[in-house]
């Protein structure tokens, strides 16, 4: 079965791609065996990973969307990987953003896959490095990965893309509680969405107070009050490109994505950065320690399978939880002597 799959991937068969998709997502057997095969030939093709996130509700599907459409215009291939949440009933994805891209999954060359978080934390599925891998393989040039979502913890997107966009809306609430310290760090470029309504250009002045306030050189990027429309005229316009010193210095954009507004200045701006990792040695420095945490992960995934599957751990979990819900044992205490039994080889 794994030839088969590997041979319509070479033949670059849209059917093999999703049967490759559904063994690595759902972790069949055989499945490490076929990334194992199709990594040599990463990285070598010019594909670029990326990264879409932001709060819910801020468009970032009708962008993707756009994204698509711009990427096709310069006969591109584009590969989505679309993480929804998942199904409190099946486990599955709900698919929403993928209905909401139906119309760019008309297009031959353009290939859809949403996936189900399934609870992993970082707003990405567990395999969504993984899928993106396939995606790579195939012979797609770009691959847009989209988040479920922002918080404190969903930062893992931005270790799976060479580019991160962060999508934000006048609505968001109050601009600066939004922008957490650990969101702010992840994003290579910022876009304002829906930025025809009311609050656009404030919370693009808030964005770039902020990320000047990280750099030491805030209020740079606001014009003074006798500039008319120095905020709201230059709509669109990257602003930043690379600071002193060779650092990338992210761009505020204004999109209206609904409309197509502002979607070139987005593409131009993903060009500039991945030109910028290029030239200063950090896409290659990303790849690497994007490989360095796949192969911990990949590892602390067979260590947790052989841990839950190979030894009696489970049984004693079973056997112990009576004392748990007693309040006899703490959950820690039941774990520690699970470690230490599985150390030593005897777990009974």
């Amino acid at each position: 079965m794994i030839e088969r799959i590997v041979e319509g991937l070479e033949r670059q068969e849209p059917a093999a791609l999703a049967r490759a998709i559904s063994l690595v997502e759902n972790q069949r057997d055989g499945f490490e065996r076929l990334l194992s095969h199709v990594h040599a030939g990463l990285g070598r093709g010019g594909s670029r990973r990326i990264g879409v996130t932001g709060p819910p509700g801020a468009g970032k599907s009708t962008l993707t969307e756009r994204l698509i459409q711009q990427f096709r215009a310069r006969q591109l291939r584009v590969g989505v990987v679309a993480v929804d949440p998942t199904s409190p009933f099946t486990g599955g994805a709900l698919l929403g953003d993928r209905i909401r891209m139906e119309s760019a999954g008309l297009d031959p060359s353009v290939f859809i896959r949403s996936m189900a978080t399934r609870g992993a934390h970082g707003g990405l599925a567990t395999t969504t490095d993984e899928v993106a891998d396939l995606l790579e393989a195939f012979g797609f040039e770009r691959i847009l990965i989209e988040t479920v979502g922002v918080g404190q913890t969903e930062l893992d997107v931005a270790r799976t893309a060479e580019s991160t966009v962060l999508v934000l809306v006048p609505e968001s609430g109050d601009g600066i509680q939004t922008l957490k310290a650990g969101v702010m760090e992840i994003a290579d470029l910022y876009v304002i969405n829906k930025s025809d309504r009311p609050g656009a250009d404030k919370l693009r002045q808030e964005v770039e107070v902020m990320l000047g306030i990280r750099r030491g050189n805030a209020f740079r990027h606001v014009a003074p009050h006798h500039t008319p429309g120095a905020v709201a005229g230059d709509r669109g316009r990257s602003r930043a490109v690379a600071a002193a010193g060779g650092e990338w210095e992210p761009p505020v954009l204004a999109t209206v994505a609904s409309k197509g507004e502002g979607v070139d200045e987005l593409v131009t701006a993903l060009d500039r950065h991945y030109n910028h990792l290029q030239q200063s040695g950090k896409l290659a420095a990303r790849r690497r320690e994007r490989l360095a945490q796949r192969t911990r992960a990949v590892l602390e995934r067979a260590v947790q399978q052989w841990i839950m599957e190979d030894t009696r751990a489970e049984q004693l979990l079973a056997a112990r939880l009576d004392d748990v819900a007693d309040g006899r044992r703490s959950p820690y205490d039941v774990a520690a002597e699970i470690l230490d039994q599985v150390k030593a080889g005897t777990p009974r």
